[in-house]
C-alpha cells in the first residue's frame, strides 16, 4: 500500500526522493509486488524495510493526514523483518541457480533439501509460539513446504534416475557427498538400505541397461569390483562464496553450499523425504 501511495503520481515520487537526498547517496522508490516475479515478495519487503524512515517522514506531512492509518508500527516492522529472514534462503537459491553458467542439474537434490531443511527449522522454531502472527506464519510456511513437496514429487517421479546420475557423475560430489550426509544422519553408508548403496546400485544398473547394452564392446564395472577409495587428497574447500574446490577431490563436494541434513527421496522403496 505504501508503494502504491508514493508512486501514484510524479509529484509524490519527487517528494519521496527529496526526503532521502540529505541522508543517502542513491535515492530509490518503493517497489510493487509482482505475482509472477521470482523473489518479488522478498524484494518488496526488503525495500520497504530499508525506506521505513522516509515513508514515516512523508506520511507526517499534513496533506497526507488521511493516510496516517498506514503508519507501520515497530511491532509490525518486527514481523516484516522476521518474514524476510524466512524468505532469504529461498531467494538465495533462486538467484544462485539462475546465475550459474554451468549445468545446474547436479545441484537439484542439494538445493531442494536445503529448502526443506530451512522450512523444517522455521516450523520447529514457530511450533511452540502462541502469538497470532507467529501462528499465521507457521501455517504459511507449512503450506509453502507442501507446495515444494508437491513439485519435488513430480520431479523425482519422472526424472529420479536422471537426478541420481547427474549427482554421482558430478566431479565435485560423486558418492562422497552421499556418505557425508549419511554420517551426519548417523546412517551407515555401507549398509544395504543406505542412500549411498541404493544410489550406486541404481546408477550402475541404469548405465548397464540404458547405455552399455547399446554398446556391447564397452566393459561394465560391477558394484563389487569398484575400488573402495580412488580419490586424491587436496586442501579443504573454502566456505566463502568463492570456492577453492579441487574437481578431483571427492572430499570437497559441498563445502561451498549450505549443507542439507537429510537427503531427498529419489529411489523406489524409500519413504518420501519431501512428504510431511
Amino acid at each position: 500500500m505504501h508503494a502504491l501511495l508514493i508512486t501514484l503520481t510524479p509529484g509524490r515520487r519527487k517528494e519521496f526522493i527529496d526526503c532521502q537526498k540529505a541522508k543517502v547517496h542513491i535515492a530509490v522508490l518503493p517497489i510493487m509486488d509482482v505475482k509472477t516475479g521470482w523473489n518479488s515478495t522478498l524484494e518488496l519487503r526488503e525495500r520497504a524495510y530499508r525506506l521505513r524512515e522516509f515513508t514515516h517522514e512523508l506520511l507526517q506531512n499534513p496533506k497526507y493526514t488521511e493516510y496516517r492509518p498506514l503508519f507501520t508500527t515497530q511491532d509490525e516492522w518486527t514481523i516484516v523483518k522476521y518474514v524476510m529472514e524466512v524468505l532469504r534462503p529461498l531467494g538465495y537459491w533462486t538467484i544462485w541457480m539462475s546465475m550459474r553458467r554451468t549445468v545446474t542439474l547436479p545441484h537439484v537434490i542439494s538445493v531442494y533439501n536445503d529448502m526443506f531443511d530451512h522450512m523444517d527449522g522455521v516450523m520447529r522454531a514457530l511450533s511452540t509460539k502462541k502469538t497470532p502472527w507467529r501462528e499465521d506464519l507457521f501455517f504459511a510456511v507449512k503450506l509453502a513446504r507442501q507446495k515444494l513437496s508437491k513439485y519435488y514429487a513430480k520431479v523425482t517421479t519422472t526424472t529420479g534416475m536422471l537426478l541420481i546420475s547427474a549427482h554421482i557423475v558430478d566431479p565435485f560430489r560423486k558418492l562422497r557427498s552421499l556418505r557425508k550426509w549419511e554420517k551426519q544422519m548417523d546412517i551407515n553408508p555401507e549398509g544395504e538400505t543406505s542412500y549411498t548403496t541404493q544410489y550406486q546400485e541404481a546408477f550402475l544398473k541404469y548405465v548397464e541397461n540404458e547405455y552399455c547394452a547399446k554398446h556391447r564392446r564397452m566393459p561394465v564395472n560391477t558394484y563389487q569390483s569398484l575400488p573402495c577409495s580412488d580419490h586424491i587428497s587436496s586442501s579443504t574447500a573454502s566456505r566463502s562464496c568463492q570456492s577453492s574446490i579441487d574437481p578431483y577431490d571427492l572430499s570437497s563436494d559441498d563445502e561451498e553450499y549450505l549443507m542439507p541434513n537429510n537427503l531427498a527421496e529419489t529411489t523406489p522403496g524409500r519413504s518420501d523425504r519431501a512428504a510431511l
